[in-house]
């Protein structure tokens, strides 16, 4: 059970998640699992990636719907590497329920410095707008969508800033279409890895409740603050260094527990 200042700041947590997302379009789930520890003051690393997990389905599951809308989804290709990746995601959440919780938000707090420098670092690849589903990018889709997969469940993270260049380098499908396409791994991920915590009963359903509803108001005044932004590199550079910044109050905090 949570009290009344814990539903505020599951909240608040939620609506600064849904808010990066939608200023920058992606990326903004990893910092569920550091606000839920540090500002909601979930006690259990365990429980904050089981229950950031299932929060952060929803929310892709949302935008998910709003990219179908507009029709940047690849369909074929985001089911095949959302299947895949189930079974990466499925094997990396039990690694990561039999991880010690300290370390395992050490190593968490080392990813994000790495997605820090490559957003910084961008990236280029061609455009192939009419990619299909064939047997040339078929198995470079199931490749990486298990490595995503693991990597995703491990850290109970949706997995977002990985699948997308994943599906650029699997199929050169142009990035507003990798950026629909993700999203169907991002749920499948996600809730394939809630799942798993669920059953060991390390999610707080009340919390995630608060951190979805939190995430929807974020997003929505994300996404209406980027419209008005032209600077999508200077909004990158944002990110990064608030990445920068909580990986290292993470490493401190989790270096000092160990």
């Amino acid at each position: 059970m949570i009290d009344t200042l814990h539903i505020a700041l599951g909240g608040l947590s939620g609506a600064l998640v849904g808010f990066t997302l939608g200023l920058v379009g992606g990326g903004g789930s990893i910092l569920a699992v550091p606000l839920m520890v540090y500002l909601v003051g979930v006690k259990s690393p365990h429980v904050a990636i089981g229950t950031s997990a299932l929060a952060v389905a929803a929310n892709a599951a949302l935008g998910l719907l709003q990219h179908a809308r507009k029709h940047t989804v690849k369909w074929r290709c985001g089911t095949l590497y959302a299947t895949a990746g189930i079974v990466g995601a499925f094997a990396g959440s039990t690694l990561g329920k039999n991880f010690d919780g300290q370390k395992l938000l050490f190593l968490f707090a080392l990813v994000m410095v790495l997605v820090g420098v490559l957003m910084l670092r961008g990236s280029k690849a061609p455009d192939q707008p009419d990619v299909r589903l064939d047997r040339e990018n078929a198995p470079r889709l199931v490749g990486f969508g298990f490595g995503t997969g693991v990597f995703s469940g491990f850290f109970g993270i949706g997995g977002g800033f990985l699948i997308v260049p994943g599906l650029v380098a699997s199929t050169r499908m142009p990035m507003i279409n990798a950026v629909g396409t993700s999203l169907v791994a991002v749920t499948a991920f996600g809730l394939t890895t809630a799942a798993n915590y669920a059953l060991s009963g390390l999610v707080d359903w009340a919390l995630a409740a608060v951190f979805i509803l939190g995430g929807v108001v974020g997003s929505l005044l994300g996404t209406l603050l980027a419209q008005k932004l032209s600077q999508g590199n200077a909004l990158r550079t944002v990110f990064a260094v608030l990445i920068f910044v909580v990986a290292a109050y993470m490493m401190w905090k989790s270096w000092g527990a160990m």
